[in-house]
């Protein structure tokens, strides 16, 4: 009887064990849930300063046209700029940055697409090997150094073969070039070695040559790929500031053809912040134009995922 009675107490004693163990967390399950904690209250940190980002840029951004009570149409239509003088028509700007976004972009494609299919489809391990750390070096530079060399060789280049001053949208298309070519290159490339290969290898079987696999098979294949690259490369000319103002001249006129000097909406922010009031019209101005340029790269970003989502849904296809 005291036997049964034992073993009765310890079976409870084990089901009380068992049951908080059961009942109460682990170290495992709580180091989860504090890796979990952490994880939410950094996305939180980064939404809240992206939204405190939106809000601050888009409540300075309206400010002329709700406290200066400047017609918006009137602003990206006008084609004055002299926001002492309450004249601040941006379209020069926007027509200087789109300008030299898509020179630099229709210039820098062709080479970043014959770089790329060297490396993957011509001489893939000599090519990488040789072209690979090129492109490395020339993602770092720093973007005042692409400044000075257009200020000391592009721009009196063009001064001797063109005339003129030197500076102009066309000194600027040159040194953009240079900086969205490693980044158009690289995804491009990506975007080749994502093709899978027995796309290649049923076109050879096939009978078609090395050059008909790859324009008709492999690049239509990457084709929103190739897409997204310029796009991102356009994104970043659109917002390139520094290496920009040192070689286009900085006139905020209307732009008569590419050797004439011009202004983008960086340029003239970067060179305009600094020398107006907090509140006044020309200060309010200016985040209106660091508005547009918010507006445009978000149009940039939502490009991109359309084309990815289109690029997807094809190879579903």
């Amino acid at each position: 009887m005291e036997q049964t009675n034992s073993q009765l107490k310890n079976q409870d004693t084990q089901s009380h064990e068992w049951d908080t163990r059961l009942h109460h967390a682990t170290k495992a399950t709580r180091e989860d849930w504090i890796g979990r904690g952490i994880s939410y209250f950094c996305i939180g940190i980064i939404i809240l300063v992206v939204a405190s980002m939106l809000w601050f840029i888009t409540s300075k951004g309206i400010a002329t046209f709700t406290q200066n009570h400047v017609s918006l149409w009137k602003f990206l239509s006008g084609t004055n700029w002299a926001p002492d003088q309450g004249q601040i028509g941006a379209l020069p700007m926007i027509l200087g940055s789109f300008a030299v976004t898509f020179a630099a972009a229709i210039v820098a494609t062709p080479f970043a697409l014959g770089t790329a299919i060297f490396m993957t489809e011509i001489s893939p391990d000599r090519g990488r090997k040789f072209l690979q750390p090129v492109i490395e070096l020339l993602v770092g530079i720093p973007s005042v150094v692409y400044g000075f060399i257009g200020l000391a060789v592009i721009v009196p280049f063009m001064r001797h073969v063109v005339g003129g001053s030197g500076f102009g949208i066309i000194s600027a298309t040159f040194v953009l070039f240079v900086m969205v070519l490693p980044t158009i290159t690289s995804m491009t490339v990506d975007s080749l070695r994502a093709v899978p290969r027995f796309y290649k290898e049923a076109s050879l079987a096939l009978g078609a040559t090395r050059w008909q696999t790859v324009s008709r098979v492999i690049l239509r294949s990457a084709t929103s790929g190739i897409l997204t690259a310029v796009i991102f490369g356009m994104a970043r000319a659109f917002g390139e500031a520094l290496a920009v103002q040192m070689v286009i001249g900085n006139a905020a006129i209307m732009p008569k053809n590419l050797i004439s000097p011009a202004s983008t909406l960086t340029s003239q922010l970067t060179t305009g912040i600094g020398d107006t009031i907090d509140g006044t019209l020309p200060n309010n101005a200016l985040w209106s134009l660091a508005l547009i340029l918010l507006l445009m790269s978000l149009f940039f970003n939502a490009l991109v995922r359309f084309i990815a989502k289109r690029g997807q849904l094809k190879n579903e296809r």
